[in-house]
């Protein structure tokens, strides 16, 4: 895209922000084609979807800053609004923080991590579609298995922006009406959760809207109804697409070793007390546990 084609807006500029931390988890969880991230710059960039098309968001993290900007067209200068609202859901930058801590401050494991990342945010969705789908692909397997899976979807069934090179996520449109014997072929995924995947994409082309201000109790109960999705993918949704403060997936392994404890059941008794900021104690344990090695 040449220069007099586009022009790179602002859109936010936050400080303080766990910069390096959230750049971790992104890194972690990129998927070839879809996003484009470069550690040594740490620079992340991908399409995101607005009422007049996808645009390009650009977004640098670095230190206790995160700075992002968009490409608009010439006489789309409007759309600046509606990237900068879904940047800053993705980005969790309404969330009061300071409660936060106030109530997971005393907690004698939980303390130590908020007082260590008094600004850690919960990194959302751009698109609640794309979101459940990428958690559907990433159930029971490797991190490196789950991206894969999601580049291969993205490669085949994903729209080619050839001004940046990425693609954007195929839409429930377009995935409602795949053959789920030829998805498990081509993603490499079983066939119940390529039919999962199915499934999913005909409830949102449905009407499902899996989004922060859809009705929560309407959404979770209508994505258990669909086949291979189960608690675990619901609150991990919840917490990124939903932005619900307090949904915790009590089932993660991660979080029980984080916790040391044995059960599911002993992991959810010893969350009750951190209501009704659950996904914000699960964000620290897993940046604690998971994310270290790649700050």
């Amino acid at each position: 895209m040449s220069p007099a084609a586009a022009a790179l807006a602002p859109v936010v500029d936050v400080h303080p922000y766990a910069a390096r931390e959230a750049f971790a988890a992104l890194l972690a969880h990129a998927v070839p084609g879809l996003e484009r991230v470069e550690a040594s710059t740490g620079t992340y960039e991908r399409l995101v979807p607005t009422p007049a098309g996808p645009r390009l968001v650009q977004a640098h993290f670095a230190g206790d800053q995160v700075t992002v900007s968009a490409r608009i067209r010439p006489g789309s200068v409007d759309q600046l609004g509606a990237v900068g609202h879904r940047v800053r859901q993705w980005l969790d930058l309404d969330t009061d923080l300071a409660a936060a801590a106030r109530h997971l401050g005393g907690d004698p494991v939980l303390g130590p991590l908020v007082a260590a990342n008094p600004t850690l945010r919960i990194l959302g969705a751009f698109d609640g579609f794309e979101a459940t789908v990428m958690t559907v692909l990433g159930q029971h397997v490797s991190l490196q298995a789950a991206q894969t899976f999601a580049a291969r979807l993205v490669q085949r069934w994903g729209v080619l922006d050839a001004d940046s090179t990425l693609r954007e996520f195929p839409s429930p449109a377009t995935l409602s009406v795949a053959d789920a014997t030829q998805l498990q072929s081509v993603v490499g995924v079983t066939g119940a959760r390529a039919r999962t995947v199915v499934a999913l994409a005909q409830a949102c082309a449905q009407g499902l809207v899996i989004a922060p201000d859809s009705d929560h109790s309407e959404v979770r109960r209508r994505l258990l109804a669909l086949p291979g999705i189960g608690p675990w993918t619901v609150d991990y949704v919840a917490m990124r697409a939903l932005r619900d403060a307090d949904a915790f997936p009590h089932g993660d392994l991660v979080l029980r070793k984080a916790l040391d404890l044995p059960t599911q059941h002993e992991v959810l008794t010893r969350s009750a007390g951190w209501a009704p900021w659950r996904a914000y104690a699960a964000i620290h344990l897993w940046h604690h546990a998971a994310y270290a090695k790649h700050l």
